[in-house]
């Protein structure tokens, strides 16, 4: 089977303001797709081809002849996973489930909220801050550049990617800024619920 990319599950203007539809062509249409182009040149021919992609990623990570094959199919995960993370009219208070494990593993909205913008400022250069569920613990972690949860035995919720072209257009080098209004406005609350099982 070959590797495509996804649909966004939105319209490419749904997030303006906080992130402009020039910002979605630009990531979703160049760099993610760049990803599964390169990744279906790298496993063509190869035992890999045919293979799903969660496979594909944790096959390859940590094999340093596989580097090239991990890294761009960790990155079509992650983007993937990013663009579920978020929702036109998202954001604000938690629902359901991850409400609760918030209250219980980080005393409060609040103290999430701090912790993973925190996380996500602190991210040097390229990568990810996310939310994971690790031996039903709620944690929130970052990894650089293609590195994702699913290669460490956690259980991944919610993710916002802090490479700078995920912002720059709309933030230019502000990632606070852009991480404030992700979590105030875009947060997929409903993909976090649906990611516990």
């Amino acid at each position: 089977m070959t590797i495509e990319l996804p649909n966004l599950p939105y319209a490419k203007d749904a997030l303006a303001p906080v992130i402009s539809a020039d910002t979605l062509d630009f990531h979703h249409g160049k760099h993610h797709n760049a990803y599964v182009t390169n990744l279906n040149n790298l496993i063509a021919g190869s035992d890999l081809a045919g293979v799903g992609l969660d496979d594909i990623v944790k096959k390859t990570a940590g094999d340093e002849k596989s580097k090239g094959i991990f890294n761009n199919a960790a990155q079509v995960w992650n983007h993937t996973f990013y663009w579920n993370s978020m929702k036109p009219g998202g954001g604000g208070q938690p629902t359901g489930k991850v409400s609760e494990l918030i209250n219980r593993d980080f005393g409060s909205y609040e103290n999430f909220v701090n912790e993973l913008k925190n996380v996500g400022v602190k991210q040097f250069g390229s990568g990810w801050a996310w939310v994971v569920l690790e031996n039903d613990k709620l944690k929130i972690t970052s990894t650089g550049n293609a590195d994702s949860p699913i290669v460490h035995n956690q259980t991944p919720l919610l993710t916002v990617d802090v490479w700078e072209h995920a912002y720059y257009l709309d933030y230019q080098n502000r990632r606070p800024d852009y991480l404030g209004a992700f979590v105030e406005k875009l947060i997929n609350w409903d993909f976090a619920n649906q990611n516990l099982g």
